[in-house]
């Protein structure tokens, strides 16, 4: 196997759809699939200047707001349509800004809830649909964040969807094609470090991921697309790894 800080053959012709891949985390996962020669489709509420692109190849563009079970589906078909199928969903579509918990309204609270954790519930639905007629399956990886898992102070909503993620993670679909066909599980990307405070306790590029069986295992690698290769290439019965 291939050194973790270097791309995985792999992944080449791998059919990915990224959401909220237009930007941010989700361009930079949609970027690093590109690199290793996987076909990408992202979508975004807005249309991009351009899409993701990197080593010559561009990510494919659909609009949609994951937020619409039926954008979702519409999403999926897309990406089995022009794609010819999908091995892997990425539901990265998410965020919040920070707003006091003492004064959000509930109807902030609840759009920040439906967007972080009802939208990719609605992803992985639509994405399960479409693997589970494939023979190979594929891979469903929800982005969370530490929110989810420590004081998260101005995005208290934000936190708890994102602690809440890892439940559909492993529930999506059942355990027979949990173990089988379709995986999924949820992965924190840290793209650089969170200051000078943290920058030797949270090295450029971590990731932790919270399958059923393990909970927040660190994993240390050079880059976000490395960590996301180093998942998708074991097999969803392989114990969790922790690398220092």
């Amino acid at each position: 196997m291939p050194p973790v800080d270097e791309p995985f053959p792999g992944l080449a012709g791998s059919r990915v759809v990224v959401t909220g891949g237009t930007r941010g985390i989700g361009a930079g996962i949609a970027r690093g699939f590109l690199r290793v020669g996987a076909r990408v489709l992202v979508c975004g509420r807005h249309e991009p200047a351009s899409p993701p692109s990197a080593d010559g190849r561009t990510a494919a563009f659909i609009q949609a707001d994951v937020r619409d079970p039926e954008h979702a589906r519409r999403l999926m078909a897309a990406g089995a349509d022009l794609l010819g199928g999908v091995d892997v969903v990425i539901s990265n579509a998410g965020g919040s800004p920070p707003v006091a918990a003492a004064s959000a309204s509930p109807r902030f609270h609840a759009k920040i809830i439906e967007l972080n954790l009802i939208a990719p519930l609605h992803v992985a639905q639509a994405g399960y649909a479409v693997m589970q007629g494939q023979p190979a399956g594929g891979s469903i990886i929800m982005i969370g964040s530490v929110s989810g898992s420590r004081p998260s102070p101005g995005t208290a909503a934000y936190g708890a969807a994102k602690a809440a993620m890892s439940c559909p993670a492993t529930c999506t679909v059942p355990p027979s094609a949990f173990t089988s066909v379709v995986s999924t599980l949820t992965v924190v990307v840290f793209p650089a470090p969170f200051g000078p405070s943290r920058e030797k306790t949270v090295p450029a590029g971590t990731s932790r991921s919270m399958p059923s069986r393990t909970i927040l295992s660190p994993y240390a690698f050079r880059s976000p697309e490395a960590a996301m290769a180093e998942l998708l290439m074991r097999p969803p019965s392989a114990p969790g790894l922790t690398r220092p």
